[in-house]
């Protein structure tokens, strides 16, 4: 397994030779072997551990059994304490929303205000498999039959190639320890129901079924892929940008076959659910509409008209060089410059002052918005990068963002800002942006 993991690592995270990276840790066997095969290629890491206080002692001698892990492997770690029960309560979600919420925000954190550039976690095939049944069961697209991502936003996980078999093996081979969590045995949550009822009976059912599996995902992503490109296509062909407004020629959209998969590609992304009457607009009367939480498709007489709920829309605010208080619509900014950077949270962004063009506009985001995430290489669609933190449709319509003039998005506020504009080495000024909490 060490040497598949290194040419893994070399043909598909090259990223992770060059730069240093935080391991999600839990002590458990898939990021403990993770962590001792990092070690063995002499990366560059460093481990991170969420105490969430579920477990009485048995949290507390995880967290103790990190930091010996660490000290052997030398490297450095770092350990968070969260009140999770009482978390959960104030903000009326269950124990397991509110452990992945702290732990993801944390993790991005920690990256952002250390010197390092990606969080790589244990997530392995079988934790695609279950993924891909959960998703099955719920009426999902492609998009959510193709399995866990290896590279998303600035997380990697370069153990989705291997199966729990093949990291078990190793671990005892290598002799490795771990601890064991006995939540994870419990069949009271549906993944742990999957992993330990359903799976195995597929596998006893179907030789080689995790091979199988794999292949058959890897053809899924590759067609997720070409249906996004063939997506793009169509948005040329048959869609019409307006200042406020989208629309779709009915007449472009009768001469394709396969109308209901053309008007669910375009329209994915729009918070729809109630997809029959989306389909039947077309042959509606003049005037009848479809309501998602942020948007609203209408019938014309020629076209469907997509357009953002008025309810939804913020008028552009722009923001002066010498601005220091926004207050408006609820909301507070204070601008400064300040001569280094401090606490860091998700209300606060530190850019490079050099990089701004003023005024700078805050705004309602826009269909096409894109920006380059920090700690990520490229750029993301705002779209799939707010799905990705699963930020609801309702949410969407009020999330706001930070340009640079009339262009780049600077800051997505509350959640990220934008990789091009952060504070390095030979930045000189630093400006600060803070939303106040009254």
């Amino acid at each position: 397994m060490q040497d598949h993991f290194q040419k893994h690592i070399e043909e598909k995270f090259p990223e992770l030779l060059q730069q240093k990276f935080i391991i999600a840790i839990s002590g458990g066997i898939d990021s403990v072997v993770l962590a001792h095969l990092c070690h063995s290629l002499n990366l560059n890491f460093s481990l991170a551990h969420c105490n969430f206080k579920l477990r009485e002692e048995e949290s507390d001698k995880d967290a103790q059994f990190i930091k010996g892990l660490a000290n052997s492997l030398k490297c450095q770690f770092f350990i968070k304490e969260f009140d999770t029960k009482e978390t959960a309560k104030t903000n009326k979600n269950s124990i397991q929303i509110t452990a992945r919420n702290l732990r993801y925000n944390w993790f991005y954190e920690l990256v952002k205000s250390t010197n390092h550039h990606y969080l790589v976690t244990a997530h392995h095939l079988n934790d695609s498999l279950e993924t891909f049944i959960i998703n099955l069961s719920r009426s999902t697209g492609i998009k959510g039959l193709s399995g866990i991502p290896g590279k998303n936003d600035f997380i990697r996980r370069p153990l989705l190639t291997f199966t729990r078999n093949e990291i078990e093996s190793f671990a005892l081979e290598k002799k490795i320890e771990w601890t064991e969590d006995q939540s994870n045995k419990s069949t009271k949550y549906l993944r742990n129901k999957i992993r330990h009822q359903v799976v195995p009976t597929l596998m006893d059912l179907t030789p080689n079924f995790l091979k199988n599996f794999k292949s058959s995902l890897i053809k899924i992503q590759e067609a997720e892929l070409l249906i996004e490109d063939y997506t793009h296509l169509l948005f040329k062909e048959i869609v019409n940008k307006k200042q406020n407004s989208y629309e779709i020629s009915i007449e472009k959209l009768n001469s394709f076959s396969n109308q209901k998969a053309v008007l669910y590609q375009l329209l994915e992304g729009f918070g729809f659910t109630e997809w029959d009457d989306v389909y039947h607009l077309k042959d509606a009367q003049t005037g009848k509409k479809v309501y998602s939480s942020t948007h609203q498709l209408i019938k014309d007489r020629e076209n469907l008209i997509l357009k953002t709920l008025e309810s939804s829309a913020f008028e552009t605010l722009k923001i002066k060089k010498d601005e220091k208080n926004i207050d408006v619509e609820n909301l507070k900014l204070k601008v400064e410059e300040v001569s280094q950077l401090g606490k860091f949270d998700s209300q606060i962004a530190y850019v490079d002052k050099s990089k701004l063009k003023f005024p700078l506009s805050l705004r309602s985001i826009q269909n096409g918005d894109y920006f380059y995430p920090f700690g990520m290489e490229g750029k993301k669609k705002l779209s799939d990068f707010l799905k990705d933190e699963r930020i609801s449709s309702h949410l969407k319509s009020s999330q706001l963002v930070l340009c640079n003039g009339n262009e780049d998005i600077i800051w997505v506020l509350n959640l990220r800002t934008d990789d091009r504009y952060k504070v390095n080495e030979s930045t000189e000024d630093i400006l600060k942006i803070e939303i106040i909490n009254d």
